[in-house]
Protein backbone atom coordinates (compact mmCIF):
# COMPACT_ATOMS: atom_id res chain seq x y z
CA UNK A 1 0.00 0.00 0.00
CA UNK A 2 2.64 2.50 1.46
CA UNK A 3 4.54 1.83 -2.32
CA UNK A 4 1.58 2.35 -4.89
CA UNK A 5 0.98 5.38 -2.78
CA UNK A 6 4.88 6.64 -3.11
CA UNK A 7 4.61 5.35 -6.66
CA UNK A 8 1.22 8.11 -7.41
CA UNK A 9 3.34 10.84 -5.73
CA UNK A 10 6.60 10.32 -7.52
CA UNK A 11 4.04 10.32 -11.07
CA UNK A 12 2.50 13.31 -9.68
CA UNK A 13 5.89 14.59 -8.94
CA UNK A 14 6.67 14.50 -12.18
CA UNK A 15 3.43 16.02 -13.87
CA UNK A 16 3.07 19.33 -11.80
CA UNK A 17 6.29 20.62 -13.63
CA UNK A 18 5.12 19.72 -17.14
CA UNK A 19 1.71 20.99 -15.92
CA UNK A 20 3.01 24.41 -14.66
CA UNK A 21 2.32 27.30 -16.91
CA UNK A 22 5.46 29.56 -18.22
CA UNK A 23 5.22 33.30 -18.07
CA UNK A 24 5.07 33.53 -22.10
CA UNK A 25 2.03 31.29 -21.96
CA UNK A 26 -0.60 32.06 -24.84
CA UNK A 27 -3.53 33.74 -23.47
CA UNK A 28 -6.67 31.31 -23.94
CA UNK A 29 -9.72 32.94 -25.88
CA UNK A 30 -11.84 29.97 -25.35
CA UNK A 31 -12.51 26.21 -25.46
CA UNK A 32 -15.70 23.94 -27.18
CA UNK A 33 -16.90 20.92 -25.68
CA UNK A 34 -16.50 18.26 -28.69
CA UNK A 35 -17.11 15.17 -26.47
CA UNK A 36 -19.48 15.17 -23.32
CA UNK A 37 -18.43 13.17 -20.75
CA UNK A 38 -21.33 13.05 -17.42
CA UNK A 39 -18.79 11.91 -15.05
CA UNK A 40 -15.09 12.99 -16.01
CA UNK A 41 -14.04 16.09 -17.88
CA UNK A 42 -15.42 16.51 -21.32
CA UNK A 43 -12.75 16.59 -24.55
CA UNK A 44 -12.44 19.92 -25.73
CA UNK A 45 -11.23 22.28 -28.50
CA UNK A 46 -9.30 25.05 -27.14
CA UNK A 47 -8.20 28.09 -29.07
CA UNK A 48 -5.32 30.39 -28.26
CA UNK A 49 -3.33 33.10 -28.98
CA UNK A 50 0.01 33.70 -28.88
CA UNK A 51 2.51 37.23 -29.64
CA UNK A 52 5.35 35.86 -31.64
CA UNK A 53 8.07 37.55 -29.00
CA UNK A 54 10.74 38.00 -31.71
CA UNK A 55 8.27 40.24 -33.98
CA UNK A 56 5.94 42.73 -32.81
CA UNK A 57 2.72 43.24 -34.83
CA UNK A 58 2.36 39.67 -35.47
CA UNK A 59 -0.35 37.50 -33.43
CA UNK A 60 -0.67 33.59 -34.08
CA UNK A 61 -3.82 32.01 -33.57
CA UNK A 62 -3.93 28.27 -32.27
CA UNK A 63 -6.15 25.44 -31.60
CA UNK A 64 -5.11 22.16 -30.31
CA UNK A 65 -7.25 19.40 -28.87
CA UNK A 66 -7.69 18.42 -25.28
CA UNK A 67 -8.66 14.95 -24.30
CA UNK A 68 -11.04 15.06 -21.73
CA UNK A 69 -11.73 11.79 -19.14
CA UNK A 70 -9.60 11.38 -15.86
CA UNK A 71 -6.55 10.64 -17.75
CA UNK A 72 -6.94 13.62 -19.77
CA UNK A 73 -7.54 16.11 -16.06
CA UNK A 74 -4.51 14.25 -14.56
CA UNK A 75 -2.35 15.29 -17.26
CA UNK A 76 -1.48 11.11 -18.19
CA UNK A 77 -3.31 11.11 -21.63
CA UNK A 78 -0.82 11.79 -24.81
CA UNK A 79 -3.01 14.19 -26.73
CA UNK A 80 -3.42 14.04 -30.22
CA UNK A 81 -1.17 15.73 -33.10
CA UNK A 82 -3.72 17.57 -34.66
CA UNK A 83 -3.00 21.28 -34.03
CA UNK A 84 -4.32 24.18 -36.58
CA UNK A 85 -2.46 28.07 -36.89
CA UNK A 86 -3.24 31.47 -38.28
CA UNK A 87 -1.08 34.23 -38.00
CA UNK A 88 -2.04 37.75 -38.62
CA UNK A 89 -0.45 41.15 -38.74
CA UNK A 90 -2.11 43.10 -35.88
CA UNK A 91 -0.07 46.19 -35.62
CA UNK A 92 3.33 47.60 -37.67
CA UNK A 93 5.43 45.09 -38.11
CA UNK A 94 9.08 45.79 -36.39
CA UNK A 95 11.48 42.41 -36.47
CA UNK A 96 13.80 42.70 -33.15
CA UNK A 97 16.91 40.61 -34.24
CA UNK A 98 17.88 38.08 -36.91
CA UNK A 99 16.76 34.62 -36.90
CA UNK A 100 17.55 31.17 -38.90
CA UNK A 101 14.82 29.81 -40.34
CA UNK A 102 12.29 27.98 -38.48
CA UNK A 103 13.22 29.49 -35.08
CA UNK A 104 11.35 27.96 -32.47
CA UNK A 105 8.71 30.84 -31.00
CA UNK A 106 6.77 28.23 -28.84
CA UNK A 107 6.87 25.07 -27.36
CA UNK A 108 4.12 22.77 -25.71
CA UNK A 109 4.29 19.28 -23.86
CA UNK A 110 1.46 17.31 -25.62
CA UNK A 111 2.66 14.23 -23.36
CA UNK A 112 4.06 13.61 -19.36
CA UNK A 113 7.30 12.91 -21.64
CA UNK A 114 7.49 12.15 -25.82
CA UNK A 115 5.63 15.00 -27.43
CA UNK A 116 5.30 18.23 -27.76
CA UNK A 117 3.90 20.59 -29.90
CA UNK A 118 5.95 23.49 -31.50
CA UNK A 119 5.52 26.86 -33.56
CA UNK A 120 8.58 28.24 -35.69
CA UNK A 121 8.75 31.05 -37.74
CA UNK A 122 10.22 31.37 -41.63
CA UNK A 123 10.46 34.03 -44.22
CA UNK A 124 9.69 34.00 -47.56
CA UNK A 125 12.34 36.27 -48.78
CA UNK A 126 11.04 36.88 -52.22
CA UNK A 127 7.51 37.82 -51.12
CA UNK A 128 8.67 39.03 -48.27
CA UNK A 129 6.39 37.06 -45.95
CA UNK A 130 6.76 35.59 -42.84
CA UNK A 131 5.70 32.15 -42.38
CA UNK A 132 4.79 30.22 -39.43
CA UNK A 133 4.35 26.55 -38.99
CA UNK A 134 3.10 24.75 -36.30
CA UNK A 135 3.73 20.87 -35.61
CA UNK A 136 4.14 18.15 -33.33
CA UNK A 137 6.71 15.82 -32.32
CA UNK A 138 7.18 12.40 -31.25
CA UNK A 139 10.24 11.06 -29.69
CA UNK A 140 9.50 7.64 -31.37
CA UNK A 141 8.39 8.01 -34.46
CA UNK A 142 7.59 11.85 -35.74
CA UNK A 143 4.16 13.31 -36.62
CA UNK A 144 3.59 14.34 -39.86
CA UNK A 145 0.28 16.50 -39.06
CA UNK A 146 1.24 19.99 -39.50
CA UNK A 147 -0.22 23.73 -40.47
CA UNK A 148 1.36 26.85 -41.56
CA UNK A 149 -0.02 30.18 -42.09
CA UNK A 150 1.89 33.12 -43.61
CA UNK A 151 1.68 36.36 -43.01
CA UNK A 152 2.63 39.60 -45.89
CA UNK A 153 4.93 42.73 -44.17
CA UNK A 154 2.44 45.53 -45.22
CA UNK A 155 2.16 48.98 -43.71
CA UNK A 156 0.51 49.62 -40.94
CA UNK A 157 -1.37 52.76 -40.43
CA UNK A 158 -0.09 56.00 -42.00
CA UNK A 159 3.53 54.48 -41.70
CA UNK A 160 4.96 53.22 -45.19
CA UNK A 161 7.71 51.55 -43.89
CA UNK A 162 8.14 47.83 -43.84
CA UNK A 163 10.89 45.98 -42.88
CA UNK A 164 12.48 43.30 -45.27
CA UNK A 165 12.54 40.26 -43.52
CA UNK A 166 15.42 39.19 -45.86
CA UNK A 167 17.74 41.09 -43.81
CA UNK A 168 17.22 39.39 -40.68
CA UNK A 169 17.41 36.33 -41.58
CA UNK A 170 20.52 34.32 -39.58
CA UNK A 171 22.09 32.57 -42.64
Amino acid sequence: MKKSAASILAVLALAVPAMAQQQDDPELIFKKTTVWRMLSPDAKLATYSINDPGVDGVSCYFTVPEIGGWKGWAGFAEEVSDVSIACRQTGPIVIKGKFAQGHEIYRQRRSLFFKKMQIVRGCDPKNNVLVYLSYTDKLIEGSPKNSTSAVPIMPWGTSTATPKCSDFLDQ
